[in-house]
């Protein structure tokens, strides 16, 4: 394994999972397409896994790997599915109605990242699932 290898895996063990573009600015290097020499071979490898396309890429050391060690961490929210993302942000807004999405992100994990957590509201809006009211800082969310 070459040294830049080891230097990302170590990032990825650190972070539990972290995006192309936050692994990009980990390494210091001046695009995402720079990723490609430090992850090709692990990618191959059962050693780190990917999900997402892009910039929006989130690299992860593979979960089977990590139980075979006995490596114990805390448990995070960071992988947390899509549609698990989903269910859980409507069963926060059922809740809590009228509720900002600085009361939501603060209630389900700020481990999550915050434009995550936009993109998955806008998603609930436009499928009708919730209803948004107000607009910019003074926007709430409420079930219909």
């Amino acid at each position: 394994m070459t040294q830049r290898e080891r230097i990302a895996l170590g990032l990825l063990a650190q972070h539990d999972a972290l995006t192309a573009r936050e692994l990009a600015k980990a390494l210091e290097l001046p695009s995402v397409d720079s990723l490609h020499p430090w992850l090709q071979r692990p990618l191959e490898w059962p050693l780190v896994r990917s999900t997402g396309r892009t910039q929006a890429t989130r690299y992860f050391i593979d979960p089977q790997l990590v139980r075979s060690l006995d490596f114990s961490s805390s448990t995070t929210l960071k992988r947390i599915e899509p549609h698990r993302l989903l269910a859980l942000i409507v069963e926060d807004v059922g809740r809590y109605p009228l509720t900002r999405i600085s009361e939501i992100h603060q209630r389900i994990g700020t481990e999550i990242p915050r434009s995550r957590l936009r993109r998955s509201l806008e998603q609930l809006v436009r499928e009708g699932t919730l209803h948004q009211e107000g607009a910019r800082r003074g926007t709430r969310y409420r079930l219909p």
